[in-house]
């Protein structure tokens, strides 16, 4: 089993890589369809299904649909140009997606969000149509956000592509207890063995500046949210609150009067302040999904900033142990809200830093395998219940407790050496049970929990 780290952690746009990302990534996918098709098209539909369609305005999913069919892609996005584009479409219903001419759409007509036909597939489902000249659907297909910005048509579901194996690799482990043995019959750690992975797939350069940027484009956006402060939108009036918290700690340092709890508040505004930037509809990175994105970067910092002997040198191995982590969880579980509920995001994502952590401070991958067993162990059953449908309330905070448990989880592994009761891949698998079992109104769709029994204006 493969997943690359750059499947893994994506460069896109806030607020969820599976309901703004994902639906970029189909209606690009749709106009190449276009392309290669030898109709004449004069129109464009867009229908939201499940949790699309339940939680798709807090999340932006009409507004990234319509992008994605206008020619905006996620990892090259321009705000200006978007609500330019934007606005031009609102007077003309008119749009020109490079190589396919003027193609009519009316963003009150023709982008529908159908809250009774959930499509068979997953909850994130949507269905992309082309139009000839009489308005008639001649070119269909339907799309399934799977979670993390990955995408599948419905053939491809079918077909088992959403588990694809692809080309061989050194080590492909699918589970980890694979990966352990895989670790002790050949000496290497967890994040060797993942770099030799990705290499049999590409070149260690690329390896080299790829991750390079990722850490580049999350600590930056852990700055800019420390920087920033006002309102989020979406009608919740949620203030940012990373910057003030920050500003506070700076205030204290050298003071020798604060207690020794004050470390879990610096790891809390680092993931806040990458959570209150994906609010905004910022730049972030998957990690593995933008509503989970700053539990990773915030543990990362916390690292650098505040371990002795930390080193950037070691983000890298960071980076690559996390992703086979992740890579686990998603090819035996999910890492899809819609699907699993949060338990398969921000828990995820404290599995995956847990891991990174206790890999860069020196422990063995039985060390790891037990930190990213210790952090989503204890994240099992947590619902997917955003007030209002917005990546707001709980799920800001939400990344911050994620972060401190993932420390923590780290420090106990290396207290240990490695031997535990319950496996990694037993935690896993009951995660996806607790998922399958779990009622949808608790899998981001908000119509249970927290969505409705807080107020939404």
């Amino acid at each position: 089993m493969f997943l690359s780290v750059f499947d893994m952690f994506k460069v896109g746009i806030g607020p969820s890589s599976s309901h703004t990302m994902g639906p970029m990534v189909a209606a690009a996918r749709f106009l190449d369809m276009m392309r290669a098709s030898p109709f004449e098209f004069h129109g464009l539909r867009a229908s939201l299904h499940g949790s699309l369609a339940f939680t798709g305005v807090g999340h932006a999913t009409d507004r990234a649909t319509i992008l994605g069919l206008g020619g905006f892609v996620a990892h090259d996005y321009d705000d200006e140009k978007a609500e330019a584009f934007l606005a031009e479409l609102a007077k003309t219903h008119k749009m020109h997606p490079e190589g396919l001419g003027e193609l009519h759409f009316d963003p009150k007509a023709d982008m529908i969000f159908d809250y009774d036909h959930a499509l068979p597939g997953h909850a994130n489902g949507m269905i992309l149509m082309a139009t000839d000249a009489q308005g008639d659907v001649i070119l269909k297909q339907v799309f399934y956000s799977i979670g993390g910005g990955f995408v599948v048509t419905e053939e491809e579901l079918d077909a088992g592509k959403a588990t694809d194996e692809g080309d061989p690799v050194p080590y492909p482990f699918k589970s980890a207890a694979e990966m352990l043995e895989m670790a002790k019959a050949s000496g290497k750690s967890i994040a060797d063995m993942k770099r030799a992975n990705e290499i049999s797939r590409g070149c260690s350069e690329s390896l080299a500046k790829g991750t390079a940027r990722i850490w580049q484009v999350m600590n930056d956006c852990i700055n800019r949210g420390l920087e920033r402060d006002g309102i989020l939108p979406g009608g919740l009036k949620v203030r940012r609150r990373a910057k003030g918290i920050y500003d506070a700690l700076m205030a204290e340092r050298g003071l020798n009067q604060t207690a020794p709890h004050t470390i879990n508040d610096w790891m809390s505004v680092y993931a806040m302040a990458v959570n209150e930037e994906n609010a905004a509809g910022g730049q972030v990175v998957t990690a593995p999904t933008n509503g989970a994105a700053g539990t990773l970067p915030a543990v990362i910092r916390y690292y650098l900033d505040h371990v002795p002997g930390a080193s950037e040198a070691h983000v890298e191995d960071f980076l690559l142990t996390a992703a086979a982590i992740a890579g686990l969880v998603k090819y035996n579980a999910s890492i899809s809200g819609a699907e699993a509920g949060c338990q398969a995001e921000v828990g995820s994502a404290s599995a995956m830093s847990a891991a990174g952590l206790c890999a860069v401070m020196g422990g063995t991958p039985e060390q790891v395998e037990n930190a990213a067993e210790i952090a989503l162990e204890h994240h099992l059953g947590m619902t997917c219940d955003p007030v209002k449908g917005l990546v707001q309330v709980p799920c800001i905070e939400r990344n911050g407790l994620a972060a401190i448990k993932a420390v923590s989880a780290a420090s106990l592994a290396l207290r240990g050496d490695g031997q535990h009761f319950v496996p990694l891949d037993a935690c896993i698998e009951t995660m996806r049970q607790t998922g399958a079992d779990m009622h949808d109104k608790y899998k981001e769709t908000s119509l249970g929990g927290l969505a409705v029994n807080v107020p939404n204006c």
